[in-house]
């Protein structure tokens, strides 16, 4: 059966058949096959095209991993574990934003640490004016998920006080072009922080403040599919989240 997924992603890319087999060292032949015929390259060549064309390796070629091999891919994509959020060096923060080119995205219930570092928040309106994509997602200090998880931090209704303080410290932030803030009541069982294909994910643990949780700092590899899952995950309660106003 032809993959067609190879083929649109070629075109898309505007890759030749011939300008792929030289880049990742196999005939011309060899690629068309895998266009034609749907063969399964091997995987140092699978990694490599992916690569090239900027997709995941399960897209194009569904099922080529193993279970094993995408649990061990996977475990690749875990850079640290800090025990808790606090134990995270200030400059780790910096550098994640920093770093990004394309997409910025913090998910929380108020990340009111992040909305009060005057560094971060100027390097957010730097990015922004510099074509950076800058998302946030803040709970509305007026649904139940913020009073539940103010309640189960031991916050109580401090939760949603500082929802909108942070919602207060990002109004002139969310007047930039590139900037967009929407409001969320989904249940979160992390905090997302997204600097393009890294992730420092927060997660949440009742009874405990989430300065207290542990944070994993993840970086994207091809065929692992911990960041894709996070991601996925942000992208969901953006899709059903609403603007704040401005």
């Amino acid at each position: 059966m032809a993959n067609e997924r190879l083929r649109v992603a070629l075109l898309e890319h505007g890759t030749t058949v011939d300008a792929l087999a030289e880049a990742v060292g196999v005939d011309a032949k060899t690629v068309e096959r895998w266009i034609t015929q749907g063969r399964v390259p091997y995987r140092k060549h699978r990694f490599a095209v992916a690569k090239l064309l900027g997709l995941e390796e399960a897209y194009l070629w569904p099922g080529a991993l193993t279970s094993q091999q995408t649990a061990a891919v996977s475990e690749s994509e875990i850079v640290t574990v800090y025990p808790h959020r606090w134990a995270v060096p200030k400059d780790a923060w910096g550098r994640l934003f920093s770093a990004a080119e394309r997409e910025i995205g913090v998910l929380v219930y108020s990340g009111i640490f992040i909305a009060q570092d005057t560094g971060i928040m100027r390097l957010f309106a730097e990015k922004a004016e510099a074509g950076v994509r800058v998302r946030i997602l803040l709970g509305d200090p007026s649904c139940t998920e913020v009073a539940r998880r103010g309640a189960d931090g031991g916050l109580e209704e401090g939760m949603a006080a500082q929802s909108r303080m942070a919602l207060l410290l990002y109004r002139s932030l969310g007047q930039r072009d590139g900037v967009e803030i929407r409001l969320h009541d989904t249940i979160l069982y992390n905090s997302i922080y997204r600097g393009d294909d890294q992730l420092l994910v927060n997660t949440h643990v009742y009874g405990r403040f989430a300065a207290d949780a542990p944070v994993m700092h993840l970086r994207k590899v091809t065929g692992g599919d911990m960041v894709s899952t996070y991601v996925d995950s942000f992208e969901a309660v953006w899709n059903r989240a609403t603007p704040a106003e401005s």
